[in-house]
């Protein structure tokens, strides 16, 4: 299981304003500075395959993740960081052991 930060929250529930009737997806994808990339968007509810993804909610945010990725970011605390140097979602992942400067990808 990953969690998120209240601010993640809020922006996830932000950006799905635009988006009814949706889950926010996360996996991970081979590729990148360091060997795999995080994956994040959503997916309209139908689209929902409970055989190859688990479905968790927090705070009133349904986000499901791929089982196949599940391995790599379980633990992980996703937030949101807004600064002059960078906006956007931020994995904290207990798993990697290394990642790239942009932090957009990760290495175990």
């Amino acid at each position: 299981m990953i969690t998120f930060t209240d601010k993640a929250v809020e922006k996830i529930k932000e950006f799905s304003e635009d988006h009814p009737h949706t889950f926010l997806r996360v996996g991970v994808a081979g590729g990148g500075c360091s060997g795999f990339e995080y994956k994040m968007g959503f997916i309209k509810e139908d689209e929902y395959i409970e055989v190859t993804m688990n479905k968790y909610e927090q705070n009133g945010v349904i986000f499901v993740v791929e089982k196949s990725s599940e391995p790599f970011i379980a633990g992980s605390t996703v937030k949101w960081e807004e600064n002059v140097m960078q906006r956007g979602f931020i994995f904290d992942n207990p798993n990697a052991t290394g990642s790239c400067g942009c932090n957009k990808s990760f290495s175990v």
